[in-house]
C-alpha cells in the first residue's frame, strides 16, 4: 500500500511518471483500481472510494494507492478515529466515546485496543521525525506528560500544525497525520 495526500495527487505523479515502486524503486503504471469502498465519515456522512491499484513492471508487484483521509483496512475515516483517540487521551471510556461519534461500543474498544505500546512508540517517533524537519525549534517546547497516547498524538498534531503552517499545506490536520503514519493509525490486528 502507498499512502499519498490525495487521490488526485496520485493521479498526477502517476502521469509524470514519478510515483516509484517501494520494493523496487521501478516508475509505477496504473493497473485499473481496487473494490469500491463506502467508508465512514464524522456523524452519518459516508465517502465513497476506489482506491487506484498500480503495478511495477520491474518487480510486477502490484500496490493499492490510498490517500492519507483513510486507514488501511479499516471502514471509518483517519477524522473519525483519530478524534476517538483524543477522546480516549481526554479521560473518556469507550462507551462515552462511541456514543459521542457514533459508532458501536465494540469498535470504539477494538480502536482503543489497538493503539498498543509498541505502535503508539512507531508512531511517535514518525511524528517526531517530522516536526524535527520541520519545525526544530518547536519540538524542544513541547511538554510531555507521560501518557503514550497524548504524547503520541500531541507530537503528530503539533508536526501537522507546522507542516501547514510553514509549507502552505491546505490538507486537514488528520490527513496530515495518515501521511505520517502511513495510513495506520491503529496497529494491525495481531
Amino acid at each position: 500500500m502507498i499512502v499519498t495526500r490525495t487521490a488526485e495527487l496520485a493521479e498526477d505523479h502517476l502521469n509524470a511518471g514519478t510515483l516509484h515502486c517501494p520494493r523496487c524503486a521501478g516508475r509505477l503504471a496504473k493497473w485499473g483500481f481496487g473494490r469500491r469502498r463506502t467508508i465512514r465519515s464524522h456523524g452519518t456522512a459516508t465517502v465513497t472510494l476506489r482506491p487506484r491499484r498500480v503495478r511495477c513492471p520491474d518487480c510486477e508487484s502490484t500496490h493499492i494507492v490510498l490517500p492519507a483521509a483513510f486507514q488501511a483496512r479499516h471502514a471509518d475515516t483517519t477524522a473519525v478515529i483519530g478524534q476517538a483517540l483524543l477522546h480516549e487521551v481526554n479521560g473518556l471510556g469507550y462507551r462515552r466515546i462511541a456514543a459521542r461519534i457514533h459508532r458501536s461500543e465494540s469498535t470504539v474498544r477494538r480502536w482503543l485496543r489497538r493503539a498498543a505500546p509498541k505502535h503508539l512508540h512507531w508512531m511517535y517517533q514518525r511524528g517526531a521525525q517530522r516536526l524535527i524537519e520541520v519545525a526544530p525549534d518547536v519540538f524542544g517546547e513541547l511538554r510531555f506528560v507521560g501518557h503514550q497516547l497524548r504524547d503520541t498524538l500531541s507530537v503528530l498534531c503539533a508536526a501537522a500544525y507546522w507542516d501547514r503552517h510553514r509549507l502552505g499545506l491546505p490538507d486537514p490536520p488528520w490527513t496530515m497525520v495518515g501521511i505520517y503514519t502511513l495510513g495506520r493509525l491503529l496497529a494491525p490486528p495481531d
